[in-house]
């Protein structure tokens, strides 16, 4: 880790967990300049080690404000994070079974990509939501954002979806050659709403009260002793539960397959521990350097010490299971992937479809995909190298266990 601080042009430091500066988008650090001049930061930014370019705000990046939220630093996928659940049968059974429709572990991604929806796709009915109906019962508390109810009803047609982009559900292999299943999904529809309804009321917020910090930021933030604050936090937590709820749902839907196919073909019955389900967008308060302050983790994890979360490398590459070590420096916090490298268009315009798919087929892994043709936007040839972020953050987190994709379900 090291500091970046000219005095002349910001108000508070950044603390960057990469080898150098040159480590760093130009894009990315102006976007890390401007979180450092805003009046209500709390004594200095932080960048992970996957850090890359944002909208307002760098992904992997750490902000702790002072009785402020803004929207743009917590995202449009509110709540977004990863699942995971380890199993008791060895990937060897799923390579080596052989069906009538190819390798177990090819049974296996093809029923979870028939299974649950991808992409824009959602259920054709409503699917039951605790969640949701939670928020029937206190509509009270969302009224004031009548354009927001409706979103509300349509959630319980996506709790239990994937989506698309980055977002993934994985079938895993540990070191000792044990089956694990991994995914990344978020609030959906649900989140990208409430995130874009609560960023142009901050704008227009900043605006009306002539705000010292720039609308060329994209940083409109909402102080949370105001009624648009307060309401923003309760949508805000509505997305982050629904989220964590998605992710619980679908990892259920993807638990009960994997058992089935492999008790049909094998006669063994599998069994589960160790889940974990986290989130990596979104904003709590927490107690830093003595104040109580609003932090918000854009593409990073909360990592106490102790605290047990998993950070995913890319399509093909390895992935972790840590331990957090509770860095102060970093507001308990680091990186939540690998980073990306080559934006979308970017990473299509380097990486032909064709050397994707060998590249996958040379490393054994299984593709559930309906579309090829954007496979190269999430190749991990468009991410940073995995290891090489989690050596920079050496002091944030210990790894307890590595992974590598076996089969992987896209959008």
């Amino acid at each position: 880790m090291f500091e970046y601080y000219d005095k002349d042009k910001m108000l508070v430091p950044i603390k960057i967990w990469t080898e150098s500066i040159d480590d760093i988008e130009e894009s990315c650090l102006e976007q890390a300049i401007n979180l450092a001049n805003l009046p209500f930061a709390h004594d200095h930014i932080a960048l992970m080690p996957d850090t890359h370019t944002g909208k307002g705000m760098p992904i992997g990046g750490v902000i702790a404000c002072k009785n402020t939220v803004i929207p743009n630093a917590v995202g449009v996928d509110i709540g977004c994070g990863m699942a995971f659940v380890q199993t008791d049968i060895p990937v060897s059974i799923l390579r080596d079974t052989v069906t009538g429709s190819g390798e177990l572990i090819k049974v296996i991604v093809g029923n979870i990509l028939r299974t649950i929806p991808v992409g824009f796709s959602h259920y054709g009915k409503p699917q039951t939501s605790a969640v949701l109906d939670k928020a029937q019962s206190e509509i009270e508390r969302y009224n004031a954002d009548s354009e927001l109810l409706k979103f509300i009803e349509q959630g319980y047609y996506s709790v239990g979806s994937l989506g698309g982009g980055n977002h993934f559900i994985e079938i895993q292999e540990d070191e000792s050659g044990m089956a694990c299943i991994m995914l990344h999904s978020g609030s959906r529809m649900f989140g990208n709403m409430i995130g874009q309804y609560f960023n142009k009321i901050a704008h227009e917020m900043n605006d009306k009260y002539f705000s010292t910090v720039s609308s060329e930021y994209n940083l409109p933030f909402l102080p949370v002793d105001t009624d648009e604050g307060q309401r923003y936090l309760n949508w805000m937590k509505l997305a982050m539960d629904f989220a964590f709820e998605n992710r619980e749902v679908m990892l259920e839907k993807v638990k009960h397959i994997f058992t089935e196919q492999v008790e049909k073909y094998t006669g063994i019955t599998s069994n589960y521990s160790d889940e974990i389900n986290c989130h990596h967008n979104y904003a709590a308060l927490e107690n830093h350097y003595g104040e109580n302050v609003w932090v918000h983790r854009k593409g990073a994890i909360h990592a106490a010490e102790g605290e047990v979360a998993i950070i995913p490398g890319s399509m093909g590459s390895n992935s972790y299971i840590v331990r957090g070590m509770g860095k102060a420096e970093s507001f308990l916090t680091s990186s939540h992937g690998a980073g990306r490298n080559y934006s979308r268009t970017g990473a299509k315009e380097k990486f032909s479809v064709e050397s994707v798919m060998v590249d996958l087929r040379q490393r054994n892994v299984v593709l559930g995909k309906t579309s090829k043709k954007d496979v190269a936007e999430e190749c991990r040839f468009a991410y940073k190298d995995i290891d090489v972020v989690m050596k920079n953050q050496s002091d944030l987190t210990t790894p307890i266990k590595k992974l590598f994709t076996v089969g992987v379900v896209k959008g």
